[in-house]
């Protein structure tokens, strides 16, 4: 993409979350939260922000630039500002102040995986640590170029310009591209042919196949197309000690699966260069609905049948009725008076059958024009025994339409001193609710007791859905205590990820590990598995030069 990315926050600097006619929105925080809207606290200036000289020799920078070439080194401030951190709030709220604790010395662009490889050794023999960079759409603090304490210097390897489809095998429904590949260019190149892979993350804009790869990635769709993991065939990685390519093939049986080693890795243990992946041809129709239940239990029970009833719709998610109010308070009215009367008739119905505080479900089906009405028929049938009534095709359309925008969102709050985040987890049916309730209470509590008794505001809503259970995705809110920003996130982040551990739930579905999680994901796994991990990468990576500071250090 060709449009200037915000420093300080979410995608392209001409573009912002439209809030015109939505005038309940800022009443409806001010009434849940008690914060000012009048208040602003914007990012500061971009020509104040102080970076510390280059620590990497220019005889280096010579040699580096002779593999790659002059082009494609970078060392400006505005490059190594970009480049320092990802999108978690703990990113932006430190670099909307100013505070850049790990900028890059260098940006490296390669442009080939024997690039890539000579750019690793150079970087080995010198000490100096790679963090691999695609989008940089991370949330858990994972593109942050850290450094180990015998480390000289940093470099952000940037894989921006490995951005090709290499093959469209359409026999075999294959297709290989390289890792930097953004989501809309690699299915631009898929959707022309009749393709799709069907992975659409809500970073979808601007987040890459090796990102996806790299942090077990799941998309909106992943009901219908499944996660990452299960879309490729093969990946070939570039360590420190050489390049790794896995077997070519389908579910090969020859012992431990590199490829699982190698997704969800982190930049840890080598550079993922290009993948060849499973794709689909592009579905005949879809069809999107809105389902309103009486409660969110009973929304879970519709969502579980569904699930086990293997229909595979592409879309299953449902909000408890503390995201579906927000939704309804963020809804935009509209300009014809004729459609406002209906909304206000329909919300009038609504109320009167007892669906006041309601679960709202966004279900859709995507397929042969057969196949995907007759699952929607058959989910609409299942909805309707647990009290899911069918509002139509305008609230599922309209989500699919703006469902890449609410990270804009979160910089609009973050303007007006207000702690936003999410984290998420998966769980099976059983505990399913228990979980929903310990990690909601443990939220709302760190928010309440974190020094001012802010009032919180805990919003949840299953992301994912499967057979034998589902992800549970948590958005938290709460006005910010001003110069304890840091902390107070940092409370409420530990207390949900130990309720989310000790309720017997993984720690992360979809965002990750990175900085942000390690601690939890050493619990989780224990110590013979990290200690087999980083054994692994002892090997792959012997001077530990790899996206230091994450995961395993």
């Amino acid at each position: 993409m060709s449009e200037r990315q915000k420093w300080y926050g979410w995608g392209s600097e001409d573009k912002t979350f439209d809030l015109a006619r939505r005038p309940a929105f800022w009443p409806y925080l001010k009434e849940k939260l008690g914060i000012d809207p009048k208040l602003k606290t914007p990012p500061v200036a971009l020509e104040s922000l102080r970076l510390p000289p280059l620590a990497i020799p220019s005889k280096l920078t010579d040699k580096l630039e002779a593999i790659v070439g002059s082009n494609s080194i970078r060392d400006d401030d505005y490059a190594r500002i970009t480049h320092s951190t990802g999108k978690s709030y703990f990113d932006l709220i430190r670099i909307r102040r100013g505070i850049i604790d790990n900028p890059p010395d260098l940006v490296v662009y390669p442009e080939t995986i024997t690039q890539i490889a000579e750019v690793l050794k150079i970087a080995a023999e010198n000490k100096i640590s790679i963090t691999p960079f695609g989008g940089g759409t991370s949330v858990v603090g994972g593109v942050e170029p850290m450094r180990a304490k015998n480390h000289s210097a940093s470099i952000s390897l940037d894989m921006s310009r490995m951005n090709k489809m290499i093959e469209l095998d359409e026999k075999s429904l294959l297709a290989t591209f390289e890792a930097g590949i953004r989501g809309p260019s690699l299915e631009g190149h898929l959707q022309k042919r009749g393709y799709t892979l069907g992975h659409f993350p809500q970073s979808f804009e601007y987040s890459t196949l090796g990102g996806w790869l790299a942090t077990r990635s799941a998309g909106q769709q992943s009901d219908r197309y499944g996660k990452i993991e299960n879309m490729v065939c093969s990946v070939t990685m570039v360590t420190p000690c050489g390049i790794i390519s896995t077997p070519d093939a389908p579910y090969p049986a020859i012992g431990p699966s590199t490829k699982d080693l190698i997704i969800g890795s982190e930049g840890l243990f080598g550079v993922i260069a290009r993948a060849r992946m499973i794709i689909h041809r592009l579905p005949q129709v879809q069809l999107y609905r809105g389902i309103l239940f009486r409660d969110f239990a009973s929304g879970i029970q519709a969502v579980r049948e569904i699930a086990q009833a293997r229909l595979r719709p592409a879309t299953m998610r449902l909000s408890d009725e503390a995201e579906t109010e927000m939704a309804i308070k963020m809804h935009a009215e509209s300009e014809s008076l004729f459609e406002t009367a209906v909304m206000k008739a329909g919300r009038w119905y609504l109320r009167s059958k007892g669906y006041e505080s309601s679960a709202l479900m966004i279900l859709g089906f995507e397929d042969t024009t057969a196949a995907a009405q007759k699952g929607l028929k058959t989910a609409l049938e299942i909805a309707s025994n647990y009290g899911g009534i069918n509002i139509g095709s305008s609230a599922g359309e309209a989500w699919f339409r703006t469902r890449f925008e609410p990270p804009y969102l979160r910089d609009l709050l973050l303007d007006h001193a207000i702690m936003v985040d999410t984290l998420e987890t998966s769980t099976t049916w059983n505990i399913l609710e228990h979980v929903y309730r310990s990690v909601k209470n443990a939220i709302e509590k760190a928010i309440t007791n974190f020094e001012q008794s802010t009032p919180p505001l805990v919003l949840c809503h299953i992301s994912h859905s499967y057979p034998e259970g589902a992800s549970l995705y948590f958005t938290f809110m709460a006005k910010q205590t001003p110069s304890r920003e840091a902390e107070q996130w940092q409370a409420v982040k530990v207390a949900a990820m130990d309720a989310i551990l000790a309720a017997g739930a993984a720690i992360s579905h979809h965002h990750g590990i990175g900085r942000d999680h390690l601690h939890w994901a050493h619990l989780q796994h224990g110590k013979p598995v990290i200690e087999a991990l980083s054994a692994v990468k002892k090997v792959l990576d012997p001077e530990g030069i790899l996206n230091p500071g994450k995961f395993l250090t």
